[in-house]
């Protein structure tokens, strides 16, 4: 082929189906090669392939808080070395400070080479188990500032020029819990991105380089086409919205954060307004605010594939001035930021991007609630530190056209998740899973009800465990779409239940460190999603299958949607709905 040739449909379909492989095979490598539970039974990890530019060529179906911030880390990264990258190194990388999420999401960066010149980035981002600090697992809701929350890793080599660096690696086991979960997961990291980086070189010999960029710069354009036409659809106009950070119980009170959306043509400005950053983990640092960002925007978009950065072309972003909580800058604590508050960020900005497409509306996705445990293994005479994925699945927001999913959310990271099986996790630690299920009534009424979310609920065996709860969606309800709303809201709320036995003993809605003793239990139970559309209009025979099912109960059927149904026949008929 030569260089002035167009780029045949065949070709790019091929160069296209050969980018998707190859994420997919470094997904599949994380899954069968790594140690710990958040690797290989929650997959909370992402892969994404770069061009020498620093811009992402293919975006992984994986987790989208690591995938929106992963554009201004890679380019961070490169402005960090300079010329100074080599065949064979392996940069690895959490620093929020440097575009970094969180420091919990540890970052590998394996630079590509054909014939001496750097032509591709293969890079995997993964939640680690631990990263030091005082609280296992690193949410620590008492962190005033980022040096009491963990190892920040300003982008370093840890192969150089294919030479391990066991000084450096050795050097980050030390600070870690859990080394040997965490060195495995490091070393599967390298794995998935050795695989993206052989796949592409081979890309390369099949169809030259000429040929597969040519073919990438078509895709990023295509990408591009699709969000300005998107845009472009819209009504022009400057769309102004906000949404609410509950007050965890620090004393901080509830924290409002605003979008302003200027829609001018196929062109999308979106301007973010926050107060002062604040002594607690959920600051966000601007690479990971920019994530947020992109969330509520996709959110809103749901465009078709190619996913790379051509969708963000015609998107520009006003984070605030440094200092802010969406703009944080040192000491500002933060780790809890990947969840709150981008979900409440995605919020504000899908609820501004409605306003220009008020048919786009959908309803609120229940927002993270969950926790993370801990404690020493008797079996192995070795600590064990885990962030429990399956702790904080909430539901999904009902859309115009059907309910809400159950059990697939918060949208900053589920859909690309799994919670695993119960007997995997009993067996990798010492705990008793005694709930793991749906949460009746969790859904937000609707004409199309809110998805309903789960219940987990554990207890350890033999020794004293300590559990961090953290999110939110404890006291404010998840946002329904056109006239969706329950009437008690509260049955829709998250909530951390403390138990001995069967018996509830207390119930917290702040975010707390806990002792957890053999015969206690900590039960997380999530909030549902939001609902679309106005209740009383839902057809009786769906409320009727709802009440079977359990995912509404007799009482919620005749309060938030005004139906009697009758459990021993399984009918229904339209009844007075009590108010409020």
């Amino acid at each position: 082929m030569k260089a002035n040739d167009a780029i045949d449909p065949i070709t790019l379909a091929v160069v296209r189906g050969a980018l998707e492989t190859t994420q997919r095979e470094m997904t599949l490598t994380l899954e069968k090669t790594a140690r710990s539970s958040v690797f290989n039974v929650a997959h909370d990890y992402s892969n994404a392939l770069f061009n020498h530019r620093g811009e992402m060529i293919l975006q992984g179906q994986d987790i989208p808080i690591h995938l929106g911030g992963l554009m201004q880390a890679m380019k961070a990264v490169i402005a960090y070395f300079g010329g100074d990258v080599h065949e064979g190194d392996v940069i690895y990388h959490n620093d929020p400070a440097m575009m970094g999420s969180h420091i919990l999401d540890c970052c590998m960066y394996k630079p590509v080479f054909h014939e001496g010149t750097l032509v591709f980035w293969s890079v995997c981002k993964g939640h680690v188990t631990d990263i030091g600090g005082p609280v296992p697992a690193g949410y620590n809701p008492d962190a005033k500032e980022i040096y009491a929350e963990g190892l920040r890793i300003p982008p370093v080599k840890l192969w150089d020029k294919g030479v391990p660096r066991e000084d450096v690696i050795k050097l980050l086991l030390a600070n870690v819990r859990s080394q040997r979960d965490w060195e495995g997961d490091l070393r599967a990291q390298y794995g998935a991105v050795s695989i993206g980086e052989r796949n592409l070189l081979a890309l390369v010999k099949k169809y030259s380089l000429d040929a597969v960029q040519r073919s990438i710069d078509e895709l990023m354009d295509m990408a591009d086409r699709s969000m300005r036409a998107l845009i472009a659809s819209v009504q022009d106009g400057r769309y102004v919205s906000e949404a609410v950070l509950e007050d965890a119980g620090h004393g901080l009170g509830e924290i409002t954060l605003r979008a302003t959306v200027t829609i001018d043509g196929e062109n999308c400005h979106i301007a973010l307004e926050s107060p002062p950053q604040i002594p607690y983990f959920i600051n966000s640092y601007e690479g990971n605010t920019y994530a947020g960002v992109y969330l509520g925007l996709m959110m809103f978009a749901k465009v078709a594939p190619p996913y790379n950065e051509g969708l963000y072309r015609c998107i520009s972003v006003d984070v605030g001035p440094k200092g802010t909580l969406l703009n944080a800058q040192i000491p500002a604590p933060h780790v809890n930021c990947s969840t709150t508050p981008m979900e409440t960020l995605a919020d504000a900005v899908r609820l501004a991007l409605e306003q220009s497409a008020p048919e786009r509306a959908v309803g609120t996705w229940g927002h993270s609630s969950g926790i993370n445990i801990a404690g020493f293994d008797s079996r192995t005479q070795e600590e064990y530190v885990t962030m429990v994925l399956a702790s904080l699945i909430s539901g999904a927001g009902a859309t115009a056209h059907m309910d809400g999913w159950n059990s697939v959310g918060p949208q900053c990271c589920f859909g690309a998740l799994s919670s695993g099986d119960i007997e995997v996790l009993e067996y990798s630690y010492p705990i008793q899973i005694h709930r793991y299920g749906l949460v009746t009534d969790s859904g937000g009424a609707g004409y199309y009800r809110g998805g309903c979310a789960t219940a987990w609920e554990v207890e350890p065996r033999n020794h004293a465990m300590t559990a961090v709860s953290f999110g939110e969606g404890r006291i404010h309800p998840s946002i329904g779409a056109n006239g969706a709303a329950s009437v008690e809201p509260e049955r829709t709320l998250g909530r951390v239940e403390l138990k001995h036995g069967d018996e509830v003993v207390e119930v917290r809605r702040k975010n707390t460190v806990m002792t957890i003793q053999p015969g206690e239990r900590v039960c997380t139970i999530n909030p549902g999603g939001g609902g679309w559309g106005l209740p009383l209009e839902r057809e009786i025979a769906r409320v009727v299958a709802d009440v079977r099912n359990g995912y509404v109960s007799v009482e919620a059927a005749r309060i938030e949607y005004g139906v009697d149904v009758d459990t021993r026949n399984w009918s229904g008929m339209r009844c007075e709905r009590r108010a409020a």
